[in-house]
């Protein structure tokens, strides 16, 4: 009997799977890059920046040349409510009325023009997007392959570190390689996937 349940046991044990021991985490190895001078300094980039700032002045040349009317009016309509105040009777009542439908032209031409700003101004968001979309498309793998060529496990944006050696910083080895293989990117708004019939299409998420 005794022999029966000691081999009973003994199966029983073989049967039990060994715990296997908890795996240590490989060590940090980590290397630093300023995304900050990249996304200035990379020659795609300037490029795009400079294409960028002329659509930026363009919109404000644009908000001073719908303003400026707007403003010449209004100016133009307070001084006749100044005059249409000093008046009496029947042509007090004629300016009053003359000064309302301005106003209402006014306040018509006013919205056209917020209307006209509103959509620069998404253009330019959506093409600031587009631009940022195809450069991360490019710098994330090469900090990838530079990672690799440092045997690095870990990438930290510079802003992110409150103090690291210079040794760790791998900006020039990455701006090098993004150099090669970026040439240049397309600065205009984030293209527009197609949607069903009889509904608007929407803008594709810019990657980062």
């Amino acid at each position: 009997m005794n022999k029966l349940l000691i081999g009973a046991a003994l199966a029983l044990s073989l049967a039990i799977p060994a715990t296997a021991p908890a795996q240590r985490p490989p060590a940090a190895v980590v290397v630093v890059v300023d995304t900050d001078r990249i996304y200035r300094d990379c020659n795609a980039c300037r490029i795009a920046q400079t294409q960028l700032q002329a659509l930026g002045t363009q919109l404000q040349q644009r908000a001073q040349q719908l303003g400026q009317p707007i403003q010449t009016e209004m100016q133009s309509i307070q001084q006749a409510a100044t005059a249409a105040r000093n008046a009496q009777g029947a042509a007090r009542a004629t300016a009053e009325a003359q000064i309302q439908q301005r106003l209402q032209a006014l306040q018509r031409n006013e919205t056209t023009a917020n209307e006209e700003l509103q959509r620069l101004q998404a253009n330019l968001r959506s093409t600031q997007a587009h631009v940022l979309q195809q450069i991360n498309a490019r710098l994330n793998p090469v900090i990838n392959q530079v990672m690799t060529q440092r045997q690095a496990n870990l990438a930290v944006d510079v802003g992110a570190t409150l103090a690291h050696s210079s040794q760790l910083n791998v900006t020039d080895a990455v701006l090098a390689s993004l150099n090669q293989q970026l040439q240049s990117v397309v600065v205009s708004p984030m293209p527009q996937q197609a949607a069903p019939a009889g509904q608007p299409t929407q803008p594709q998420p810019p990657g980062r």
